[in-house]
């Protein structure tokens, strides 16, 4: 692994002038390292961050991806990583044309990187320089401790999925508290809605009285509305003072929850254990972005490439060569997904929509299905929404807000379903729905969607710590139940109960026969077998799991 030399250099400075012409943001200060392809397989194991921490999982990764290299061997263009300053990394034969349109791609990811919020958390450090120092803390505890270290590595990695990454945004979101001071925050997001309950009507007189109030007498208007407020609600004052002293439990996520109440964790000769969780909980709250923003974020740089690689004169001779790479990477797949083609197309399908107006209640008033087609208000708003988007979304907010049916039917895009064709023996492919709920919905299942488990302090008695699933549709993976219960029982130094929902039945459904003739067989579209759910208890002592009913 190098630096790429001068003469590349400088091709990537007159892509960086190119790329600032047309609206996108970056640093100055870059680093391009030219790699092999088995340097990546290295890297790959280890989210391309050289600098993270050793463990013995990252060596099995990289054994099995040898393995596949050597019976598949591919030629990755490019990687680039979120550091200060950004690092990226190149294959080492690509000619002089490939690496223009690589570096676009690439300042593309870097512009996304710092500037979509919800990376908001890593724009105040080198997680690079970090991983570095993480790694020797571990390299010198692994010298101490031996095996212990790994694990703790192992018990933490098994829970990392579970990290507080949305409560880390909205602290670095958070209003100043001289703009929106606690006390009326409390009233109106906690006391008004959870603890009174009051409707809709009820909350929006609260809040204009509360904007009269100001608008009338200023900087003394607060006071004179909380007046008001102790007049109708007396125990107001008295349950907001113990809001301030009562420790929120709920805003530490379980690895945070272990290192500050485990006996076990807290005892002299264990504390060791907590500074190599929080280096596993710092990683995973840096990756997870990452996780949440692959169709968004490819299809950004996906739109840039194509966009300034056209109106670049270095094309010229390398056309055909140009769109065979592009069609590649961003051509649509009949089955499957892929990011890069999805996220480009509905980043070109916003511009243009935005550009002709039909963002609007003009637009969505029109019935006809001709004046929609021809519809063009000509607003030429179009670049600077999708910088707008760019900012504020992710792939769940992209997804379940501009996939709609004229997008789905515009780009020609299905569900795939498959049945198996036992005259020939093999599976075969159909197009089961064209309809953009089922699309969306396969689009959405496909997302990370990490289960959703908290603490419950009341039932966490006896030295016992109780979890609970809060059920989403999905059940957790029974094979993995076990493994990570063991692990947390280990940190928690206790039994550890989790409760959650289990299929108990599934009833398959009967698909009628819709022909008018009994020898015609025309059947409906199949429906989802029908899911029976119950509530069931884990619990995890002395290394044995038990499971019982709720």
């Amino acid at each position: 692994m190098e630096l790429i030399d001068q003469h590349i250099k400088k091709i990537m400075e007159g892509c960086k002038a190119r790329a600032r012409e047309a609206g996108l943001s970056f640093d100055d200060e870059t680093l391009e390292y030219i790699v092999t392809n088995r340097d990546l397989l290295e890297l790959s194991p280890k989210a391309m961050i050289p600098t993270l921490y050793d463990y013995w999982v990252h060596d099995v990764e990289v054994l099995k991806e040898k393995g596949k290299y050597e019976l598949y061997p591919d030629n990755p263009y490019e990687t680039v990583i979120n550091t200060r300053p950004a690092i990226s990394f190149y294959n080492d034969n690509n000619p002089d044309w490939l690496n223009v349109m690589i570096f676009y791609h690439v300042l593309a990811h870097i512009d996304f990187f710092n500037n979509n919020l919800f990376f908001r958390h890593t724009w105040d450090y080198d997680f690079c320089g970090q991983a570095l120092s993480d790694k020797r803390v571990i390299a010198n505890l692994r010298s101490e401790k031996g095996r212990w270290v790994d694990y703790v590595i192992e018990f933490t990695r098994g829970i990392d999925n579970l990290v507080g990454y949305h409560d880390e945004l909205a602290r670095m979101n958070r209003f100043p508290l001289t703009i929106l001071p606690k006390r009326l925050n409390y009233y109106f997001d906690v006391f008004l809605q959870s603890d009174k309950k009051v409707n809709i009507t009820e909350y929006v007189k609260e809040i204009e009285r509360y904007n009269d109030c100001v608008k009338k007498e200023g900087a003394s208007g607060e006071k004179t509305f909380f007046t008001e407020v102790n007049k109708q609600y007396p125990e107001f004052e008295a349950i907001y003072e113990k809001s301030l002293k009562k420790k929120s439990a709920d805003k530490l996520d379980l690895i945070q929850f272990l290192m500050e109440n485990s006996v076990f964790l807290n005892r002299e000769e264990n504390k060791w254990m907590k500074s190599v969780m929080q280096i596993v909980r710092k990683t995973s709250l840096f990756l997870q972005p990452q996780i949440r923003t692959k169709i968004i974020n490819e299809g950004w740089a996906s739109y840039w490439h194509e966009t300034l690689f056209l109106q670049d004169d270095r094309i010229k001779g390398h056309e055909v060569d140009f769109a065979r790479v592009n069609a590649a990477v961003t051509s649509q797949p009949r089955v499957g997904l892929n990011p890069y083609a999805l996220g480009m197309r509905l980043f070109y399908d916003i511009e243009e929509m935005t550009d002709k107006g039909k963002y609007s209640i003009e637009f969505e008033q029109l019935l006809d299905a001709d004046k929609r087609k021809l519809y063009n208000a000509h607003t030429g708003k179009g670049r600077d929404f999708i910088f707008n988007v760019r900012e504020n979304f992710s792939d769940f907010m992209l997804i379940n807000t501009f996939v709609d049916q004229d997008f789905v039917t515009r780009n020609k895009l299905f569900v795939a379903g498959r049945r198996l064709n036992k005259d020939k023996m093999v599976w075969e492919y159909y197009i089961k729905s064209r309809n953009v709920k089922a699309y969306r919905q396969m689009l959405l299942d496909i997302l990370y969607h990490p289960p959703h488990i908290t603490i419950d302090p009341e039932k966490s008695k006896h030295n016992a710590l109780y979890l609970i699933h809060h059920f989403e549709g999905k059940p957790l993976v029974s094979d993995f139940i076990s493994n990570t219960m063991i692990g947390i029982e280990y940190l928690w130094g206790g039994p550890v109960h989790l409760e959650t929902n289990e299929v108990v039945r599934v009833t398959p459904t009967q698909k009628k026969n819709l022909a008018t003739r009994p020898s015609v067989r025309v059947y409906e579209e199949e429906e989802k077998p029908e899911i029976q759910w119950r509530r069931v208890l884990y619990t995890m002592e002395n290394r044995k799991m038990t499971k019982k009913p709720i």
